[in-house]
């Protein structure tokens, strides 16, 4: 992950610099209702991506640990679990609250990696001129910084972008996104 990718997702990796999960961190982490204003709506997407991928690969034990934690530990993802709602990730638009730069309202779109199946690259963009790009550019900004001061003088990888990926739905809303106006 990049620093706009650390910096976007700082709310998601912590203090720890914990790999990412945003499945774990929806359920588990108090800090999520802050991030994802619409909480209940990103609940109830991350469980229904969660049992289609689930249905796609029934044998997948980290997902199956994954949901046994999460039955486990949040009664909201067992209820959510019991619907048995099924969908998959395709497109639309999501709003975050980011503690640096505030509200991001941003066009999301997932994109199959045929040479790499179960792996998805989730592509972010915010609308040119808006509110949301310029709070984009600002981040890149703040993540600039932040590695400037930890990596003193080495090289920048990529701020203007934001790419992170991962196994489908280990991360539900996770397998992120990537430009200046665009996270992917």
């Amino acid at each position: 992950m990049n620093a706009l990718g650390r910096a976007f997702y700082s709310p998601v990796i912590g203090d720890g610099g914990r790999t990412p999960n945003l499945a774990r961190f929806q359920f588990l982490d108090a800090a999520s209702r802050d991030f994802y204003p619409d909480w209940e709506l990103f609940a109830e997407m991350c469980v229904a991506i969660m049992r289609a991928e689930a249905g796609r690969d029934p044998h997948d034990r980290g997902l199956q640990e994954l949901i046994g934690e999460l039955s486990t530990c949040s009664e909201t993802f067992r209820r959510l679990w019991g619907a048995h709602d099924v969908r998959t990730h395709g497109s639309g638009t999501k709003r975050l609250m980011h503690p640096v730069v505030g509200e991001l309202t941003l066009a999301c779109e997932e994109v199959a990696i045929t040479a790499a199946p179960g792996l998805v690259l989730l592509v972010y963009t915010a609308e040119p001129g808006s509110p949301s790009a310029e709070r984009l550019r600002l981040l890149t900004s703040w993540a600039a910084n932040q590695q400037a001061r930890s990596l003193a003088g080495a090289e920048s990888d990529g701020v203007g972008q934001l790419r992170y990926t991962s196994r489908r739905c280990a991360a539900a809303s996770t397998r992120t996104s990537r430009r200046p106006s665009s996270i992917s």
